[in-house]
């Protein structure tokens, strides 16, 4: 099967909402809702950051915790210590499964679901870079040969990840084809 990712798939993958989108609401109303979603944000952060605190201590590792909220979600990223690679795993594994039980820990807290982020030691940061230089290199050469790039199998943060890359590059569209784990990104050349 395969799937074709557009930019108001990607935006709505972003906010969570068609783009776009109109609240109906009077703006005082919309800038408390702003605050109260902010403040959900903050809060799920918090959360997160104590149950990943006294993960750490159970581990005996050493990490401090930052939180922050971006792009409308909760972000926390552990960074110091040693053994923190440890958390991250192979291609980021271990911490996709971290990711993974720290929001079902929100939403026990909270009883709604979240999209909260973990990145560890930098790992997800760094990881943006390669992918975004992976994706402008796959556009770049679907772009020179026309032919079509077909990149390995990737998770969805990997995917989304080139995605945005390659949309931002005229004469290429991207797509995702596979099934889970082998899901990839094929970067085609688009006709001028």
């Amino acid at each position: 099967m395969s799937e074709t990712v557009t930019s108001q798939d990607q935006a709505e993958d972003q906010t969570g909402v068609e783009a776009g989108a109109e609240t109906g609401r009077p703006p005082e109303d919309a800038s408390r809702a702003e605050r109260s979603s902010e403040d959900q944000l903050v809060r799920e952060g918090d959360i997160a950051g104590d149950y990943l605190e006294r993960l750490l201590d159970i581990l005996d590792f050493d990490g401090d915790i930052d939180l922050d909220v971006e792009a409308g979600r909760a972000v926390v990223s552990v960074d110091g210590g040693k053994d923190l690679e440890k958390l991250v795993g192979a291609r980021g594994d271990v911490l996709e499964a971290l990711q993974e039980l720290t929001r079902l820990a929100v939403q026990q807290s909270t009883g709604t679901r979240n999209r909260l982020m973990l990145d560890v030691a930098g790992w997800r940061s760094q990881r943006r870079s390669e992918l975004t230089d992976l994706g402008r290199t796959a556009a770049a050469e679907a772009k020179d040969t026309g032919h079509l790039q077909r990149l390995r199998p990737m998770t969805p943060f990997e995917r989304k990840i080139v995605h945005d890359a390659v949309a931002g590059i005229s004469g290429v569209r991207s797509e995702s084809e596979g099934e889970e784990p082998r899901r990839r990104v094929v970067v085609h050349p688009t006709e001028g």
